[in-house]
């Protein structure tokens, strides 16, 4: 009986120990991550798949419903919803810069988790071009951190670990891409490794994506794709690739910081005097584009890229340009979503347009390339670009040209947009 009371109290003082408290919370927050996660990416194509049969009813149904929900979603966010904003993946780091309990509380709320979903929900029923990646970082963010309180962690530096396994389930969830969660989180959200909770950090990640892996099956988000780049004329793609996307992706994150800083003045004035008014506008030119240069305009662009991806392109060498003015026009607009989706299918719309330029190479070489030096130019991030990539594609023969792709992109992005576009809205959120 005495070995029996002995092994009851080493029993309870282990669970109650801090050690597994923390543990408890983090694999129970990383299984709600998940679940959250498969439910918004569904909500969100379902939202999106209405949005399509409209269109498909009548494509002048857009000039109603596109920039009206664009309005409807800036007035909505113009309270205590303003933190579901834009993509929330600088409301993450923002939160991690700055330990006030008070900052946390107001853009990591159950509330702005909710309003996150449920706008980036609307804003792909009105077809605007945007992402469900970030802000899925930001609802992964809010539910870890709130985990972490309710097990009873109150200090500050512990929490950040919470935000920090939260984003990274969050991305890894989202993408079904467990290792660029890890690199998102070490790379992007906190730009520092700290050796003593890698484990745990990994082991949140991976509880997230064995549920995500249990419920979806084993899939590749892009499909499996057969691509190479031979030695020779085939790296000059390289260079072609990382240059022209790496500089059209920082121009799109410098316009982005700029836009947000108020510049120019006008647009400043519009946005601070009538932001319902601009939201509209930026509604309207997503319309526009659309009728001139097709409907991938509107939506991630997931189906486009994938078309690109495989090999069958079902979008013409416009796609790529168009897409980039369609996901500036909606993050202009001030409205809940993400950058990856689109930027992943702006960066397939270039490779598709620079591989006309090497006829002699894989045009789905060119295609990778683009997808990874975009995203690069745009986030400044190239590990999380290169991890995703390959991790999307299940494609690692092209794992050295990936990597030299996105060092150029990197160099050449930081030529024209000095600050990674998440950390200046980090900043400015910060302020």
């Amino acid at each position: 009986m005495s070995r029996f009371n002995t092994a009851r109290h080493w029993l309870q003082a282990h669970l109650t120990s801090e050690r597994w408290r923390r543990r408890a919370a983090l694999w129970g927050g990383a299984v709600v991550v998940a679940l959250v996660a498969i439910v918004f990416a569904k909500a969100s194509d379902a939202a999106f798949q209405v949005f399509q049969r409209i269109i498909q009813h009548s494509p002048w149904w857009a000039l109603l419903l596109t920039p009206g929900i664009f309005a409807l979603l800036a007035w909505a966010t113009g309270g205590v919803l303003k933190p579901t904003r834009g993509s929330g993946i600088p409301q993450v780091i923002a939160a991690l810069d700055k330990p006030d309990e008070q900052f946390r509380t107001v853009n990591l709320s159950p509330l702005v988790s909710v309003g996150k979903l449920a706008l980036t929900s609307l804003s792909l029923l009105g077809g605007a071009s945007v992402g469900r990646e970030g802000p899925t970082v930001h609802v992964g963010a809010s539910l870890m951190y709130l985990f972490g309180r309710r097990f009873g962690f109150q200090d500050p530096r512990e929490l950040s670990h919470f935000l920090l396994a939260g984003g990274a389930a969050g991305i890894a969830a989202a993408f079904n891409t467990p290792l660029a969660g890890i690199v998102f989180a070490i790379e992007e959200l906190s730009g520092r490794f700290e050796h003593r909770f890698s484990g745990t950090l990994l082991t949140a990640v991976i509880v997230g994506g064995v549920v995500s892996l249990g419920l979806l099956g084993n899939y590749t988000y892009f499909g499996h794709v057969s691509a190479r780049l031979p030695l020779g004329q085939g790296w000059a793609a390289i260079v072609l690739c990382g240059v022209v996307a790496g500089l059209l992706g920082g121009l799109f994150a410098r316009a982005v910081l700029l836009t947000v800083a108020g510049k120019p003045r006008w647009l400043g004035r519009l946005r601070a005097q009538h932001p319902i008014l601009l939201a509209a506008g930026c509604g309207l030119t997503v319309v526009v584009l659309a009728f001139a240069f097709g409907d991938g305009a509107y939506g991630t662009g997931y189906e486009q890229a994938r078309s690109l991806v495989q090999g069958h392109a079902e979008v013409g060498h416009e796609f790529g340009l168009m897409k980039l003015m369609a996901n500036l026009a909606s993050y202009i607009a001030g409205i809940p979503g993400g950058l990856f989706s689109p930027a992943l299918a702006v960066g397939a719309g270039l490779g598709h347009n620079l591989a006309v330029l090497m006829p002699g190479v894989d045009p789905t070489a060119f295609v990778l390339l683009g997808m990874c030096a975009y995203l690069t130019g745009v986030t400044q991030a190239p590990l999380t670009s290169a991890v995703i990539s390959l991790e999307l594609t299940n494609t690692s023969d092209m794992l050295l040209p990936i990597l030299a792709t996105v060092l150029i992109a990197r160099s050449v992005s930081g030529l024209v947009c000095r600050t990674p576009i998440y950390r200046g809205l980090a900043d400015q959120l910060a302020r």
